[in-house]
């Protein structure tokens, strides 16, 4: 396989996999579901279809975080700091320095009107999944060959993709 497709479909599983793992833990202790629910935005509640289908979206995010991690390959697959340096990038690019409006960006800070400290949960979720992300990926791509990591990703991929897919054909069944 080359190393473009190896660095794509581990970060994809990672990511995906991280989205998941963290996001349904983050959903369950900050009890996403009143918070989305008594939210005064523009936010989709936690029961739209979109939302529940939301982690079979992460593959393509993850596809595009793998280009990133191919291009600048030379620098973030260093095996003592590659790992760091990928997720201050995630951190100060994708996190604090977003482009967009967002919950804990300097952007969010400035246009939104919830201000400082209202989102302290989501922040934290997002800190630790980009950091999962970071240091599982450049891991797993500079250690190939450890065969009960590949295992452990692929399945916990695998069941990162199919418990929305079942959930999503359960919640659509009760309303037939």
């Amino acid at each position: 396989m080359s190393m473009f497709w190896e660095i794509i479909i581990k970060t994809i599983a990672v990511h995906t996999s991280t989205y998941f793992l963290v996001g349904f833990t983050a959903f369950t202790i900050f009890n996403y579901s009143a918070s989305l629910s008594h939210a005064k935005s523009n936010m989709r509640p936690a029961t739209d279809p979109l939302v529940r289908a939301g982690v079979l979206f992460q593959p393509l995010r993850g596809f595009l975080f793998g280009i990133i991690i191919f291009l600048l390959r030379d620098i973030l697959l260093s095996p003592t700091d590659g790992w760091l340096i990928t997720w201050l990038i995630f951190v100060i690019v994708g996190i604090l320095g977003t482009f967009a409006p967002a919950a804990s960006s300097l952007e969010g800070l400035i246009y939104l009107k919830q201000g400082i400290g209202t989102n302290w949960g989501g922040l934290l979720e997002i800190l630790t999944q980009s950091f999962l992300l970071s240091a599982i990926t450049i891991f797993w791509i500079n250690h190939p060959g450890i065969i009960w990591l590949n295992w452990t990703m692929g399945v916990v991929f695998f069941f990162s993709l199919l418990l929305p897919v079942l959930g999503l054909l359960v919640k659509s069944n009760k309303h037939s």
